[in-house]
């Protein structure tokens, strides 16, 4: 058996715990389930960080509730930016995730701005099973738009958000054999000229989360892209967990911004062993 140590931290809500990867490097997914269980949170984090060369690096793998891995998340970014900070007292660093390198810069009160890439809507890199980019489209009772932001969404904006049982009406979507490899299902109310509420039921959480970053900046390239904002122009939006700030510019990489905040630390017993 082994002893564990963890740092706990959120992001307007998105709850992980953070682990540095050397620590664990077999039995990761039973790890995953487990903690994320026993603490009530959304993701783990692996990370590994390199001093050399400047920006620091971090190495940047998600494990989910379910065991299974996501390629970018962006609120768990910022957590992992801030994370960086504690470790080397840098501001600025740059995240490898599997999604691709993410430039993450942590202002103060641990404010962290990520570069989240370029939204795309081409069926092949969402992925979804079509010929052109789906883009309101109805389907399963929902205005359907599919991007992806590091991960595939589905993104829906309604008149009401608040009493909708999202449950019940993302699972046909998250599982539908259009999504071969699945997707989050968001979706968004305008509540100002530049500002949305938001709720997403998480791929690999199965189930709404308090706040999704890849969500959320899904939301800002869908309404740039349907002309509900201009791009350039900073979004505000609102899971029920906090509010971010999403940038979608005519080009170059998305930015995603919002605040973290450190939970404790704590460790827990494992036997890699036992998952293979």
């Amino acid at each position: 058996m082994t002893e564990l140590s963890y740092r706990h931290y959120h992001g307007t809500g998105n709850a992980f715990a953070v682990l540095e990867g050397t620590t664990l490097e077999t039995g990761r997914p039973a790890f995953a389930i487990s903690l994320c269980e026993d603490l009530d949170i959304d993701g783990v984090l692996f990370l590994d960080l390199e001093t050399e060369p400047s920006p620091s690096r971090i190495r940047f793998r998600l494990y989910q509730p379910d065991g299974g891995t996501a390629e970018m998340c962006g609120n768990g970014a910022r957590v992992a930016a801030v994370w960086g900070q504690e470790q080397t007292g840098e501001s600025a660093f740059i995240l490898e995730t599997p999604a691709g390198p993410r430039r993450a810069t942590v202002e103060e009160d641990s404010r962290v701005t990520v570069e989240m890439g370029e939204p795309t809507f081409e069926p092949d890199h969402v992925p979804i099973d079509a010929t052109e980019p789906m883009v309101e489209e109805p389907f399963e009772g929902m205005p359907i738009s599919a991007v992806n932001t590091g991960v595939p969404h589905a993104v829906a904006f309604l008149h009401s958000i608040e009493d909708l049982d999202l449950t019940a009406a993302a699972q046909p979507i998250r599982y539908a054999e259009r999504f071969p490899e699945g997707t989050n299902v968001t979706v968004a109310e305008k509540t100002g000229p530049r500002a949305f509420d938001q709720r997403t039921y998480e791929r690999g959480v199965e189930g709404e989360t308090q706040s999704c970053g890849t969500g959320a900046v899904a939301i800002g390239a869908v309404a740039t892209r349907v002309g509900l904002v201009e791009s350039g122009q900073p979004i505000e939006i609102s899971p029920p967990g906090g509010t971010l700030e999403v940038t979608i510019p005519d080009d170059g990489p998305a930015t995603l911004s919002g605040p973290t905040a450190f939970e404790g630390a704590g460790a827990v017993d494992f036997e890699p062993e036992t998952e293979q």
